[in-house]
């Protein structure tokens, strides 16, 4: 608050109405500063020449085809179990031989990583080279495809 040292004419000092900007404007230019400095560092500093891709986004196909992983390793194609040596003949029968098609891989979160990388190199041997690996949300979503990540 500013005070009016000047004395009016009864004796009493009054007060000003006007705030003092100044102490503000101060502040506002150091957190400009500092945001300056910082954002530079925030950065990515790899140089990537990313290519240019004109492609549509996939669709998402009407009936997906999944493969699951249970928790003791069985494999289960859309609501069937299967044994891995018929896997490729089970996929190309569901595919009708079309090895274009994104397989949607859904595993048992006591599933282990290794055992989850003998599915996608099975898959792979069978030629199906798109796999997309589905989680949950959240724990109270249903199991839908959250991203998809071709195996190479």
């Amino acid at each position: 608050m500013a005070v009016n040292l000047k004395e009016s004419s009864d004796g009493d000092v009054g007060e000003m109405a006007e705030i003092n900007v100044t102490p503000f404007i101060d502040v506002m230019l150091v957190l400009l500063i500092i945001f300056m400095v910082a954002a530079p560092l925030s950065t990515v500093d790899v140089p990537v020449d990313l290519p240019v891709s004109n492609a549509r986004p996939a669709e998402r196909p009407d009936e997906p085809i999944y493969l699951s992983v249970q928790d003791d390793l069985r494999l289960v194609l859309g609501e069937e179990g299967l044994e891995r040596n018929e896997l490729r003949q089970r996929l190309d029968a569901r595919t009708g031989g079309d090895r274009e098609q994104r397989i949607f891989l859904r595993a048992d979160g006591a599933v282990a990583y290794g055992d989850l990388m003998e599915v996608m190199n099975a898959l792979r041997e069978a030629g199906y080279l798109k796999i997309a690996l589905v989680g949950l949300e959240d724990t109270n979503a249903t199991a839908e495809p959250v991203g998809a990540a071709p195996a190479q």
